[in-house]
């Protein structure tokens, strides 16, 4: 079963039941991929204005790339349940002799850094996101920058929830130092990344109530 084929009801229902899927991770990866469109609306908006024709081609190369994020987003909404399932059975499972309490240990530990790399993903998705957030912002159609400072702040959202599925799993982790490495490396990216977003939601924000926006023709 492929969750994004549900409606948005349906996945909003499926989220809130008993069970540990789809969850964090992949609610996470879903906003990404609605920020990331929010930018890709944005640069459709702008594209063929004979205002922004000065950055038609830069906007023309952002505007394949974020898409191309925003489907791979959206495709990491069903891979990190299908990551996520097989450390959930393994919780489950029960071992009886310490031979297979060992093996069964070293497959949760396993587990654990599998269930890792899909926010791992999204994560680096949303910084790249973020990144072009900016651009459509500052340079794209201002009738629409809200929607640019919307993908933004979408974007740093979902890298902090899926932050929190990687340092659960961290956390239970025996190899201490890759605990560590995984861990340093995603605090610095929500740290650079989230402040990158701050400055468009100032931006954005200061472009808003400051400045008169033309909205004859634009759209």
């Amino acid at each position: 079963m492929d969750y994004t084929d549900k409606t948005c009801r349906e996945f909003v229902e499926c989220v809130a039941m008993k069970t540990p899927i789809p969850g964090g991770g992949s609610v996470a990866a879903l906003v990404g991929a609605l920020g990331a469109s929010l930018s890709t609306m944005v640069a459709s908006l702008t594209l063929g204005k004979k205002k922004f024709i000065a950055v038609e081609v830069e906007m023309e190369k952002n505007i394949e790339e974020i898409y191309k994020i925003q489907n791979e987003l959206l495709s990491l909404v069903q891979k990190d349940i299908d990551n996520f399932e097989p450390l959930s059975k393994l919780y489950k499972k029960k071992a009886s002799t310490p031979e297979e309490k060992k093996i069964l240990s070293e497959q949760k530990q396993n587990a654990l850094y599998e269930a890792c790399l899909v926010p791992m993903e999204i994560i680096q998705k949303c910084g790249r996101a973020i990144e072009l957030a900016q651009e459509f912002a500052t340079k794209g159609n201002k009738v629409v920058i809200a929607d640019s400072g919307s993908s933004a702040v979408l974007c740093k959202a979902a890298m902090q929830a899926a932050s929190f599925n990687i340092y659960i799993n961290t956390n239970m982790m025996k190899d201490k130092d890759l605990a560590k490495k995984i861990n340093g490396e995603t605090t610095a990216r929500i740290v650079y990344y989230g402040a990158l977003a701050d400055a468009v939601f100032g931006y954005t924000t200061n472009t808003l109530i400051n400045t008169v926006i033309e909205t004859e023709n634009t759209i």
